[in-house]
């Protein structure tokens, strides 16, 4: 079967199934169309009026191989929904148009030899169902076993509780830490957490002025010797009546003596 797709393309229509009969005369490829395998030069038949949206919509025989049957999508303007249209094999010929839904297109049908039902499965991008159709004289359970039950009544006592469902990872406390990747990938992204940083205050030859080991202490103490002689602050206004002039103790040095 191929599909039969109401949008333009100018590619060629893309095959949605195949299927041969027990008894190998013919095959069904199409919108749909019919072949004989002994005369595969020109199809036997082709039916048209097959709009077909999906690449999974299938052709299905019945369990004698004498009918076969397919699904159709439903068109934008059209008013007769996701039809099951059932064609005789032998005459080439349209049986029954059974409506199966009026919103949603007929995908995949199949007919179960044992149970003698027909089970189509409808629905769109969205959602989807299935349906069965059966004859309560000659189908064997399967349908007919949920059938034959009487509806259950409705108690008093029925209750349905509206529960408000929360998600445990929307709270802070059982929400699962995300990995270091992550956490990268989240600071990046924040314009604050991802600019350079500041560079730090450099001294000269890249240090922050910790070169105290390497000063003469000497050197360091004279550099403030000519300010401390013009202006003095602690000691020498002290003794500038009773003794301007500094007088130092003796050195114990030998060095200094020599």
């Amino acid at each position: 079967m191929e599909s039969d797709s109401d949008e333009d393309l100018d590619e060629e229509d893309e095959d949605s199934g195949y299927r041969i009969p027990l008894s190998n005369e013919i095959v069904l490829k199409g919108h749909t169309k019919v072949w004989d395998l002994r005369q595969m030069k020109e199809a036997l038949h082709v039916f048209d009026d097959l709009p077909n949206h999906y690449a999974q919509t299938n052709i299905a025989f019945s369990p004698d191989e004498q009918l076969f049957l397919t699904g159709t999508s439903v068109e934008r303007e059209s008013t007769t929904g996701g039809l099951l249209c059932i064609y005789d094999r032998a005459k080439l010929e349209l049986v029954s148009r059974v409506g199966i839904s009026p919103t949603y297109s007929v995908v995949q049908c199949a007919w179960h030899p044992r149970l003698n039902q027909i089970f189509a499965t409808v629905g769109d991008r969205h959602e989807g169902g299935t349906h069965i159709l059966y004859d309560p004289t000659i189908s064997e359970r399967g349908a007919l076993v949920c059938v034959a039950r009487a509806p259950r009544k409705q108690s008093i006592d029925d209750f349905q509780a509206q529960p408000v469902i929360h998600n445990p990872h929307a709270l802070p406390l059982f929400r699962d830490q995300p990995s270091r990747k992550r956490q990268r990938e989240k600071i990046l992204k924040d314009p604050l957490k991802s600019h350079k940083p500041e560079l730090p205050i450099n001294g000269p030859g890249g240090l922050i002025k910790e070169t105290w080991m390497e000063e003469d202490p000497r050197e360091a103490i004279l550099k403030y010797a000519d300010v401390a002689a013009k202006d003095p602050k602690f000691i020498a206004p002290a003794y500038a009546e009773t003794q301007p002039e500094p007088v130092f103790a003796k050195s114990d040095s030998e060095d200094e003596e020599k």
